[in-house]
């Protein structure tokens, strides 16, 4: 069994926290919430603390935040409809682009690998794809209304232009442009859970998706490309995705989050319940097709009410950060 340890609990937004992000190089990140800020922390000495505050993007809650992979921009994604692009061009963080289209809250905020893309979703139903035209400059790419209910999280492949998207509406949806005419369409709907899928995200190559949801479970899924050994069947010659493991039975109530560990391949998820879990695969039991994830640890009383967000550091293993409706973010280390 692992075990995780708390290495220090941070204050300074008032009310819920629901998003904090690394910056790619691992040493910030931000955070947002209900106050309608967005606050950079960094370390100073031994301690993290907030570098910068921005207030001036939103006129409500803030639901997510994202850095771009090359690190020089953060998008915020906010209830009054508006996503807000970040970049640090003149020395301070300023807010450079305000992306406007969406009906209601913007749930979630994605940036491509290429950092060419940033994808959008909200409460409207809808996905939205936006493309970098130039410095600060953005155009509206797609509308997807693949969804038939509020659409909860955006997240892109590893390497390729592929989205992912999750909803009220049970499932996810996979997402990619037609190179015959250049429009981006919904390539595969993942449906097996039950109630919302809160959560999805990518293990490091991209062949699997983890997804968790309101149903208490959490689900794997292998994408099978056309031609693929198993023979499984590729309609319009696109990927096919499996659900190769169901883990149920080990969070007592709804799933907010998820995140798979591109470094270490542990996966851990954020619960109603206020406890933060570590699952590992177990090497020799698992195979390709049918992979077996124990539970590695179980963090109960991790923060004091619902746990939103985890991430693990995109650079240094083991290390998780966690925000909360109880006001705290924490840094935690994971140790076997």
């Amino acid at each position: 069994m692992g075990k995780m340890q708390c290495e220090q609990t941070l204050q300074g937004h008032k009310g819920r926290i629901w998003c904090v992000s690394w910056h790619p190089k691992g040493n910030a990140f931000a955070s947002c919430g209900e106050d309608k800020t967005i606050r950079i922390w960094s370390m100073s000495g031994n301690n993290w603390t907030t570098k910068t505050i921005l207030s001036d993007g939103h006129k409500r809650t803030i639901r997510d935040v994202a850095w771009s992979k090359c690190g020089q921009y953060l998008a915020s994604a906010s209830f009054d409809a508006t996503t807000a692009i970040w970049s640090k061009t003149s020395g301070e963080f300023e807010c450079n682009a305000t992306l406007e289209g969406h009906e209601n809250e913007v749930k979630s905020c994605s940036w491509s690998n290429s950092g060419s893309l940033l994808a959008t979703c909200s409460r409207d139903k809808s996905v939205w794809i936006w493309e970098v035209t130039g410095d600060d400059e953005f155009e509206c790419a797609a509308v997807l209304n693949a969804h038939s209910q509020d659409v909860k999280r955006v997240v892109w492949h590893p390497t390729k232009e592929v989205l992912a998207s999750c909803s009220y509406d049970n499932t996810i949806k996979m997402f990619a442009e037609n190179a015959l005419d250049n429009d981006w369409e919904c390539t595969a709907t993942l449906a097996g859970h039950s109630s919302t899928v809160w959560a999805i995200d990518f293990d490091a190559p991209g062949d699997r998706l983890v997804s968790v949801s309101d149903d208490c479970s959490m689900k794997v899924w292998r994408g099978y490309a056309p031609g693929n050994q198993e023979g499984i069947a590729t309609p319009d010659n696109e990927t096919a995705w499996k659900c190769i493991c169901t883990v149920s039975g080990e969070h007592s109530r709804t799933i907010y989050d998820v995140a798979w560990c591109k470094l270490s391949g542990l996966i851990a998820t954020a619960c109603g319940d206020d406890a933060i879990r570590v699952f590992k695969e177990d090497e020799e039991t698992s195979t390709k097709n049918e992979p077996v994830f124990l539970l590695a640890t179980s963090q109960d009383k991790a923060h004091m009410q619902d746990v939103n967000k985890v991430t693990w550091n995109p650079v240094q293993q083991h290390q998780l950060l966690s925000c909360s409706d109880d006001g705290t973010i924490k840094i935690w280390k994971y140790s076997e």
